[in-house]
């Protein structure tokens, strides 16, 4: 009918022009004409077919290609089409379909080849994002969900053969990755739980560009990071995951559980585990620094190690940031003779960076390091040597237990590649008992400190007094010293004065005597010749007179010349007596 229209233009505007006079639709559709409006697509079913070879579909089609029957695969686009008589043509006008940004267009036909070889989804053919139904019909289209998916924009889609749905695209913020699953693609090797990375299919974008290059079904080692992607929700799910983080202090041991099979490179000095290359399944021998990485954590997992100095506590109660000592608890120890008390005891242990993976490959995880060696290592350790020695001589020797026990994990820990820092005595908890023994000897200790302290005390105060009061009296040591130095001048001086006066005293004592010596030799001369005269005078009066005369003559002549009186004015009875007895008497009495 296109074809006549196109011989005689004339017609179709006279046909046209009919319409607008007679002002009715019905008019137009009577006379074969279909108007498309241009935001829709016309769906054309064929009632019947007179003549032919191809008057009926072919068993299993639900589209006709060679004009028989049935819903037609070709659609008319907006316009004014001819030939299309109402009583053998139904006419269906459809919208657009329009996807809508953010969204896509997730397809299923009616028709099509069969899906084969176990695939759900069909194939990708080239039809122009589905709007041309026969070029997917004629190109081996297959019938059930699509592969393919329809961007953002508007479509005539024949809505007879193809279903669209609308869905939102994937999201994958900042910091994030999408763990892909997929739906079709080759089954995943005997005991692998991944499949590879694939290139080429613009990140499960291009589902075909996937399953044509051998990607795998099920979960895919690749992720998905940071951004908007149109992918097929029927041939992908995703999930979407935080990025690995290695803290820093931390170095990250990959565990990967895909990858080609591992070869140990630690050799016979490393018999605890294999340690292999990156990319290899197995514990990587080469740690990942602190970052973010991103990675499947399906796959691959990083277990973080401590390369900083790690603080673990045998305290009930007490639990670091880091978590692994939360289920440590004091140690209880039994002492020699029979006391048990309570040691609180801090481990401080260091992990290297290299041997991280040693670490890991070993106990699978730091916690179990510290479940399976630390834990028992340290314990047993100061329960034995509580068991060694009485309570108080445990107590008394912590600094020496500390130091013991330091040297002793120390050795343990090296065999497991950890570095024993410093190992801490905490708080000791000992019985009451032994606490009021202790405390009370503590106390008597301090009590003769206390006393020996006063005594030095005033020991001390009485020096000070008696060095105070040796300043104050210093003034007049001095002075008394000054005196003593001056009187000993002076004394010095008398000395010599003395002796200055003694020997003039003695030249003129000399001198004297030897004046003395002459004057009284020759007045001894002079007297022994006056006595000798005189002598020889009175031998010559006594020769004259009597003794006894004499001796009265000379007292009398004596007394004369004393003054004093001789005769008593009155004498009484009696003889007179002797002149010489009435002086004597007188003389008596006047005495």
């Amino acid at each position: 009918m296109d074809d006549v229209l196109a011989a005689w233009p004339g017609l179709g505007s006279l046909a046209v022009l009919l319409a607008l006079l007679l002002g009715h639709r019905l008019w137009l559709r009577l006379l074969g004409v279909v108007l498309v409006p241009e935001d829709s697509v016309g769906l054309v079913n064929k009632r019947f077919v007179l003549f032919g070879a191809h008057r009926t579909l072919p068993d299993g089609a639900l589209l006709a290609l060679r004009g028989e029957a049935g819903l037609q695969a070709d659609t008319l686009a907006p316009g004014v089409h001819f030939g299309f008589w109402p009583w053998q043509y139904r006419i269906e006008l459809q919208p657009f379909i329009t996807v809508p940004q953010g969204q896509l267009g997730v397809v299923e036909s009616r028709d099509g080849a069969p899906l084969v070889g176990g695939r759900v989804l069909g194939r990708h053919v080239d039809c122009g994002c589905f709007q041309d139904a026969r070029a997917f019909l004629e190109g081996g289209g297959e019938r059930g969900p699509q592969l393919t998916i329809i961007p953002p924009g508007t479509y005539r889609v024949n809505t007879a053969l193809f279903s669209v749905v609308f869905a939102p695209a994937l999201e994958v913020g900042d910091n994030m990755v999408g763990i892909v699953t997929t739906k079709e693609g080759a089954p995943l090797p005997t005991g692998e739980i991944a499949g590879g990375e694939v290139p080429g299919h613009n990140l499960f974008q291009d589902g075909q560009a996937f399953v044509d290059r051998g990607g795998f079904k099920g979960l895919q080692e690749q992720v998905i990071l940071a951004g908007r992607y149109f992918l097929n929700p029927r041939f992908v799910t995703v999930e979407t995951r935080e990025m690995t983080t290695v803290p820093i202090a931390h170095a990250g041991v990959v565990i990967a559980y895909v990858g080609a099979p591992g070869v140990d490179v630690t050799g016979e000095s490393f018999r605890h585990g294999n340690l292999v290359g990156k990319g290899q399944k197995g514990v990587w021998v080469e740690p990942l620094d602190p970052g973010k990485y991103p990675i499947n954590p399906h796959t691959h997992k990083v277990a973080n190690v401590p390369t900083a100095n790690v603080v673990l506590n045998w305290a009930t109660g007490k639990t670091e940031a880091h978590n692994l000592d939360a289920n440590l608890s004091t140690i209880v120890v039994r002492s020699s003779d029979g006391f048990t008390f309570n040691l609180d005891v801090s481990q401080i242990i260091h992990i290297p960076r290299t041997d991280a993976p040693k670490v890991i490959a070993r106990f699978g995880s730091v916690g179990n390091l510290v479940t399976q060696v630390l834990e028992p290592t340290i314990g047993n350790y100061f329960r034995n040597a509580a068991q060694g020695a009485d309570a108080i001589e445990f107590l008394k020797g912590r600094q020496q237990r500390q130091n013991d026990a330091k040297a002793r994990i120390s050795e343990a820990l090296a065999e497991y590649n950890v570095g024993a820092v410093d190992t801490l005595i905490g708080d000791i908890a000992p019985p009451d008992k032994l606490m009021k023994t202790l405390t009370d000897r503590k106390l008597a200790e301090e009590e003769t400190v206390t006393f020996e302290t006063q005594r030095l005390a005033e020991e001390t105060r009485r020096a000070l007094e008696q060095a105070r009061a040796v300043a104050n009296t210093q003034a007049r040591v001095v002075d008394a010293e000054r005196e003593v130095t001056i009187a000993a001048f002076h004394a010095q001086a008398s000395v010599r004065k003395a002796e200055g006066d003694a020997q003039a005293k003695t030249t003129n004592a000399a001198a004297d005597a030897m004046v003395l010596t002459t004057v009284g030799g020759a007045e001894a001369g002079k007297v022994q010749a006056v006595g000798f005269a005189e002598a020889d005078v009175i031998e010559r009066k006594v020769a004259a007179v009597s003794n006894e005369h004499y001796t009265t003559i000379e007292v009398a002549r004596h007394l004369a010349g004393s003054g004093q009186k001789l005769v008593p004015d009155v004498v009484a009875g009696g003889s007179a007596g002797s002149l010489v007895d009435v002086v004597l008497a007188q003389l008596a009495r006047a005495r």
